[in-house]
């Protein structure tokens, strides 16, 4: 089976901020996941560089003249934050490259020859922080009533995309496939702006000098959201190799941000119904990430960059912070004194010290564990915890197929407590001198739910889990397997214990 996954590409106006991470970090989480799985995974990420935002800010820098050496400045900052965060994404896509720009022209000649481009008059208001064409009922006070500024006003004659044509059979799709467009609420809120806003679209900008030239006309270039939506497709070879096209077309998930879903859930399933291309099966959208309650912005000041957060805890933590700290598909708070608290109580004194403790009782039972005979390994039956370890991995599954990694991580952490209360209940230390055989039943049952919960962690925490698996020597065995053979109890045998430094230290 395949998995093909993207984030949204990025605007490179500005270095990377913890809200980029966040879509970004939960999309390689995805991602790790249906690995594991033994899937196919395509995950693709990349930057829009046709942006007039992106202009702007060369200008700035001094660098209107060079926009492109502005662009490769950019895109290098963007990949070397990706790799710094572990990210595992397949592909980096950007759409100054030659792949893109091939993919672009064939796309816009498929609807072009389908009858959905003419040319016709532009006359309204655009703004750049957008990068829309809005109306004048959407402005507060004559201002974007996102981006707080004035909006262009425009007089051009372009091309349009006859996105009208389209409605009726975009409600349709969207009613036969509920789970197309997700949470509900963003779905709802889909449905009533195809229903009474969707129409004809500007493709093309006459006054634009940077961009991807319009097919037979390079007076104009296209619209950047028109140009943009298309790398979905040239990421995985349209235009430039068909079998990998093939291979992964169509994409299982969209990630999205909330602010942009209308492009997503409009006007791409539209564009690729004039193309004839089967559409994706689901577009996400998640929320807003505020710092310390307050919405991120320039002129604030407050924009967070994770790889500096990331020095603080480390990489593992912010993957698990961000994943259990905000509900997945609403808004989210990001403060230095919650992330400092979670990695306290959930990481230091939670999963950390459950493997710590287990480790170090089972140092002192190692001779007899391993020579244990495989026919008096057995689970308490009261304690139930093959069963609990079963009902995990259905809620987790369960969770990541409804696209809800953070209810999979909540089932984790869950085990976890489990795992402790089962500590508490046995009290091994107190039996350890007087039935040393009870003793090592107890602590083989300690180590298998270790193991078990170092692989569910695996996509959340990868270098955490890696680390476990080494400290319970089973790395080499853990390769090649995947979910199906790995949650089964005690699929993999445990050699020997090589406890080595805590996985989250406390802070000093």
């Amino acid at each position: 089976m395949k998995y093909y996954l993207t984030t949204p590409i990025y605007y490179v106006n500005d270095k990377p901020h913890i809200g980029h991470a966040y879509c970004t970090i939960v999309s390689d989480i995805l991602a790790q996941y249906h690995r594991l799985r033994g899937e196919d995974v395509f995950f693709l990420t990349g930057i829009d560089e046709n942006s007039l935002k992106n202009i702007e800010s060369a200008e700035k820098l001094g660098m209107g003249d060079r926009i492109q050496e502005y662009l490769d400045m950019q895109a290098s900052i963007w990949q070397e934050t990706w790799d710094s965060l572990g990210i595992t994404n397949s592909d980096f896509i950007r759409t100054t490259e030659s792949r893109h720009k091939k993919g672009v022209a064939k796309f816009w000649k498929r609807v072009e020859q389908q009858g959905d481009i003419y040319k016709g008059e532009y006359e309204g208001f655009y703004c750049i922080g957008c990068e829309e064409f809005i109306r004048p009922t959407d402005l507060v006070d004559g201002l974007c009533p996102i981006h707080k500024r004035e909006p262009q006003k425009l007089l051009e004659r372009n091309y349009f995309f006859s996105a009208q044509n389209y409605r009726e059979r975009l409600l349709d799709h969207i009613e036969k496939n509920p789970d197309f467009i997700q949470p509900v609420s963003r779905r709802n809120e889909v449905i009533n702006y195809i229903r009474d806003h969707f129409e004809d679209i500007s493709i093309s900008r006459q006054t634009m000098k940077w961009g991807i030239p319009v097919p037979d006309d390079p007076e104009q270039v296209i619209y950047v959201w028109f140009d943009a939506l298309i790398n979905y497709l040239t990421g995985i070879g349209y235009g430039w190799d068909d079998e990998l096209f093939v291979r992964y077309w169509p994409a299982d998930l969209h990630l999205v941000g909330k602010e942009i879903i209308k492009f997503h859930c409009a006007l791409w399933p539209a564009m690729l119904m004039s193309a004839g291309i089967p559409l994706p099966a689901r577009v996400f959208a998640h929320g807003f990430l505020t710092i310390d309650g307050q919405k991120m912005s320039k002129s604030l000041g407050n924009a967070i960059d994770p790889l500096e957060i990331a020095k603080v805890h480390g990489i593992d933590a912010l993957r698990y912070f961000l994943l259990r700290e905000v509900p997945f598909g609403g808004d989210g708070d990001f403060s230095n004194e919650r992330f400092s608290q979670r990695y306290e109580s959930d990481l230091s004194k939670g999963v950390g010290n459950f493997v710590s403790r287990v480790l170090a009782m089972a140092e002192k039972a190692e001779s007899s564990l391993l020579k244990l005979d495989p026919g008096l390994r057995r689970d308490d039956k009261e304690s139930g915890v093959q069963e609990r370890v079963r009902e995990t991995w259905q809620e987790y599954e369960e969770a990541f197929d409804r696209t809800r990694p953070d209810e999979a991580l909540e089932a984790v952490w869950y085990l976890i407590s489990f795992g402790d209360k089962y500590i508490e209940e046995k009290k091994p230390w107190a039996i350890h001198k007087e039935d040393k055989e009870e003793y090592t039943r107890i602590m083989d049952t300690l180590l298998e739910l270790v193991r078990q919960v170092s692989i569910l962690i695996y996509p959340f925490m990868p270098e955490t889990a890696l680390k476990i698996w080494r400290q319970l020597n089973i790395e080499d065995a853990q390769k090649g397997l995947y979910v199906a053979k790995l949650k089964e109890w005690r699929a993999v045998p445990i050699a020997t214990i090589e406890r080595g430094e805590a996985l989250f230290p406390q802070s000093k």
